[in-house]
């Protein structure tokens, strides 16, 4: 990466068919996260999230609310952004599809696999789940009870049988190149188990894939405008028309080096969109990040199979940061997980308000009692070599994206500090004058510690982490390079209201 790229996230685009709910906000806050831990290492950081709003079913939905198809998709977009700007989510752009950008470089992309020889027309028979937007094979479908054939993900609406010419691309001429990218790069699709799936659905075969649609809310067919952009082949172009693509340095962004996406989608994000690349000629993404879902009481959170928890009441149960947290601490960015409220109780009282609350207190509270309010000078003790060996492992975990672990060191940091608490019993060397010394030393580690953990949960939890940094008489969130050196003597401190108060039956 050359000294002047930033470094670029995206998460896919969310569907304008309906307000948001948790799966996306789970994605949201994980991209979130790394991007915020990037920018802790000092990197310069480019977030990009935004809306998918052209295609049947948003055309539908504007239909039976009896608007226009833009009157609908502005609505859900102030409905997403108001949610994100809620979640404390620090993305720096946010696109969407019907803006003149996305149109310009949607366009632009298919005159250039146009040109490659990679499009032709052809005639489209098969299934079509409106729900997914998305041409289904019958190995794909499951048969209901009356039946008809559904989609697995959409099975309270038969899928519709569809037949129309359509612009095909050739996928099938890149099964070779997209096999060889497997090979020659593994790193491209994380995790593992996530590369291990494409793959086989690589050397299974591709077939052509149908690139249009007869749909009147869509992006116009370069040189035919009775066929639109089929949606999902438009949308993934989004990341590229981020960057200001086609117009001069757009290279400046581009190739991305993490597209974070949900597991269902890597077929669209793994084979079709870097095969689309290739036949254009530009730059792969560095990386796919698949993370996986997290059910509710052993199901599958889908709102069309009734499975759900409204978003507003998980996040007001204990805030924006403690839902952050809880999510991301509970559910491995790697693999699937489970939404309890119980655990979310759980978390929230042991690990928040007991653990790092009350420790942030204890601490601020006898600097203020001991030290007049001032952290005094201390040289290195145990719970210093406990700050640099977290640290390594905090850091291993949030540079392979494993956000579970890198939180649950952060926590192993607190509850070190804890423990130093109680074996230093600094309330016993303030009593004793001759033990001045090691009581500054005692008090000086602890808010070093603090600090470490204030930094390392910053990617977490920003608000709190931001108003933890002020009680110590920080000026913000300190870097995490600066953590094993930092030296709080003169800070003056201050404890304000309980960061995290406890829940109480």
């Amino acid at each position: 990466m050359s000294e002047d790229h930033s470094f670029y996230i995206t998460t896919a685009i969310d569907y304008a068919n309906g307000p948001p709910h948790m799966g996306h906000a789970f994605e949201k806050i994980g991209a979130d996260a790394m991007a915020r831990y990037r920018r802790l290492k000092g990197e310069d950081v480019h977030f990009v999230m935004g809306m998918d709003e052209h295609g049947l079913k948003v055309l539908q939905s504007a239909e039976a609310a009896g608007i226009t198809p833009g009157e609908w998709v502005d609505s859900i977009a102030a409905l997403f952004q108001s949610a994100w700007e809620r979640l404390l989510i620090s993305h720096d752009d946010f696109i969407r599809t019907t803006e003149e950008r996305h149109v310009r470089s949607a366009r632009e992309l298919f005159r250039r696999i146009h040109e490659s020889g990679d499009v032709y027309r052809g005639r489209y028979e098969g299934f079509y789940c409106v729900g997914c937007e998305a041409f289904k094979r019958q190995d794909e479908l499951i048969t209901a009870d009356d039946g008809s054939q559904r989609c697995p993900n959409h099975s309270n609406r038969p899928v519709e049988w569809t037949e129309e010419e359509n612009w095909f691309f050739r996928l099938s001429r890149y099964q070779d190149r997209l096999l060889n990218l497997l090979d020659e790069r593994p790193e491209f699709v994380q995790p593992v188990s996530r590369l291990n799936e494409v793959r086989r659905l690589v050397e299974g075969g591709l077939e052509d894939v149908s690139v249009s649609r007869k749909v009147p809310w869509g992006i116009p067919w370069p040189g035919d405008e009775e066929h639109t952009i089929y949606v999902w082949a438009e949308a993934l172009i989004n990341y590229l028309s981020a960057t200001g693509f086609p117009d001069p340095g757009y290279e400046r962004t581009w190739p991305a080096d993490f597209h974070v996406i949900g597991k269902d989608i890597t077929r669209f994000h793994c084979v079709i969109w870097p095969a689309m690349l290739m036949s254009a000629g530009l730059a792969l993404p560095r990386a796919v990040w698949a993370h996986g879902f997290f059910s509710f009481a052993g199901r599958k959170l889908s709102k069309s199979e009734g499975v759900r928890v409204e978003l507003d009441e998980a996040v007001s149960r204990f805030g924006p940061d403690a839902f952050r947290y809880y999510l991301l601490r509970e559910v491995p960015w790697n693999g699937d997980g489970e939404f309890a409220w119980d655990r979310f109780e759980s978390r929230y009282n042991a690990d928040l308000a007991d653990d790092l609350g009350n420790l942030a207190n204890r601490v601020i509270s006898m600097v203020e009692r001991y030290r007049d309010g001032v952290v005094p000078g201390g040289g290195g003790t145990s719970l210093d070599e406990a700050i640099a060996t977290t640290l390594v492992k905090y850091r291993s975990a949030m540079d392979a994206n494993l956000l579970n672990q890198g939180a649950a060191a952060a926590m192993e940091l607190a509850a070190s500090a804890n423990a130093f608490v109680e074996e230093r019993a600094p309330w016993a060397q303030a009593k004793d004058s001759s033990r001045a010394s090691d009581l500054d030393a005692t008090l000086a580690a602890l808010v070093r510690a603090i600090a470490g953990v204030c930094a390392m949960l910053e990617p977490f939890m920003p608000a709190k982490m931001v108003q933890l940094a002020e009680r110590l008489g920080l000026d913000a969130v300190p870097r995490l390079d600066r953590v094993a050196t930092l030296d709080p003597a003169g800070l003056s401190v201050q404890r304000g209201e309980v960061l995290f108060p406890k829940e109480t039956t």
